[in-house]
């Protein structure tokens, strides 16, 4: 496991771009976006009681419905080298340990993803 924290120092390119192409140099296996919330929702769970949350995307789905999950750009990247991403909320005791050990937690996209 390799963790990166930074962003690249560019403009234009936000740490959510910054990891994806980290991830794509290292020819990584997935990458891990713990962030506040438990996964990727329809519409934002924090102003909207009745957000529903996604078990599995695609890439397409993703960037066709704008969902706020990580920039376009580094959707795209993770689509073009085929990384899926693991959205996870970092504030759950244990929840990195149980996203390296493959639990399902939060919300994967890939290219192999149902949308449920």
């Amino acid at each position: 496991m390799v963790i990166f924290g930074a962003g690249s120092g560019n403009p234009f390119f936000t740490t959510d771009t910054t990891a994806a192409l980290r991830a794509a140099e290292i020819n990584a296996d997935i990458l891990l976006k713990a962030t506040k919330v438990d996964g990727v929702y329809d519409s934002d769970p924090n102003t909207n009681p009745n957000a529903k949350r996604y078990e599995s995307l695609t890439y397409s789905h993703v960037l066709a419905k704008d969902l706020k999950v990580m920039d376009g750009t580094a959707i795209a990247l993770c689509k073009d080298n085929s990384i899926p991403i693991m959205v996870f909320n970092l504030a759950v005791k244990d929840n990195i340990r149980r996203a390296m050990m493959g639990e399902s937690i939060g919300t994967i996209v890939g290219d192999n993803c149902e949308v449920r």
